[in-house]
């Protein structure tokens, strides 16, 4: 259920991103829907690989150089999701940064109602 629940809040925050980012483009939620799968499928499987293959030039550039993989992951997702288009490596970068960001900062919410309702019981 968490799984989803990340899915879904993952896809309401790439969507409207796309609405505020001209150079983003996510037709319908569903391929937001989609588009969230594909990027939690990569996340898992593709960037621990990218990141054992690129950890010296991670070392040198203090760990900055995961914004660049990250923005490569959304570009790929670009390939394989019909639906979703990036208009170049900038616009990229700027979504997998605030969408990192954004989601973050509401799972962190949703784990703190979460610790509440623990709480009260």
């Amino acid at each position: 259920m968490n799984f989803l629940l990340r899915i879904v809040i993952t896809a309401v925050v790439a969507f409207a991103l796309s609405s505020v980012l001209h150079g983003i483009h996510i037709d319908t939620f569903w391929t937001a829907i989609v588009l969230s799968l594909v990027l939690a499928v990569m996340n898992y499987l593709l960037k621990p690989v990218l990141i054992i293959l690129t950890l010296p030039i991670t070392i040198l550039t203090f760990g900055l150089f995961l914004f660049v993989i990250n923005a490569l992951i959304v570009l790929l997702a670009g390939r394989f999701v019909n639906g979703f288009h990036v208009d170049g490596f900038g616009w990229a970068l700027l979504f997998s940064l605030l969408l990192s960001l954004l989601t973050s900062i509401l799972y962190k919410e949703k784990d703190r109602d979460e610790a509440r309702q623990r709480d009260r019981y």
